[in-house]
């Protein structure tokens, strides 16, 4: 019996701190049907692009798998400190403080169109900060897509108005 996707999913309340309710993809990633199923899913969306981008940490297991599943390039988006060489740097608002996101400059040809993977939707600081740092190097973010959304905290709308026109698309409702 195949089980639901979105049924693999932990809520794990206060964490990382108080009232953060933590959405825990370690079920899902650890069944391979339903990992499988939801990359694919992702794939779909890369079509139109030469270059899957994804979030460190969670949002590196669904881009690389999906870059390979869809024979494209894969650009890895840092936290601070953790690429060498010259890079492009956007530092952003969490839900729980505050980040840094990297990016690295001059490796990879401007102009490229990418598809930015991450795994959860919920205020969008990170998903800004990336779109950001991947039009900093000169290339086109085409569409984003996450694993699942978080609707009431707003990271939607608040894409939507620092890109417009960027396609947003969700795996799993919540």
């Amino acid at each position: 019996m195949e089980t639901s996707a979105s049924n693999l999913i932990r809520v794990i309340p206060d964490f990382p701190k108080p009232g953060i309710i933590f959405k825990d993809i370690t079920p899902l990633l650890a069944n391979a049907d339903a990992f499988r199923n939801v990359c694919d899913q992702i794939a779909e969306y890369a079509n139109e692009v030469e270059y899957i981008a994804g979030v460190e940490a969670r949002g590196f297991i669904f881009a690389a798998a999906i870059a390979a599943i869809s024979n494209k390039g894969l650009i890895p988006i840092r936290k601070s400190g953790k690429l060498p060489g010259k890079t492009y740097s956007n530092s952003y608002e969490l839900e729980y403080g505050k980040a840094t996101l990297e990016l690295h400059a001059d490796l990879i040809p401007a102009g490229g169109r990418v598809l930015l993977v991450d795994d959860v939707l919920a205020t969008g600081g990170t998903a800004v900060a990336a779109l950001d740092l991947i039009k900093m190097a000169g290339l086109s973010p085409i569409t984003i897509a996450f694993l699942l959304e978080i609707p009431a905290l707003g990271g939607r709308s608040r894409i939507a108005k620092s890109h417009p026109g960027l396609k947003i698309q969700t795996v799993l409702a919540e």
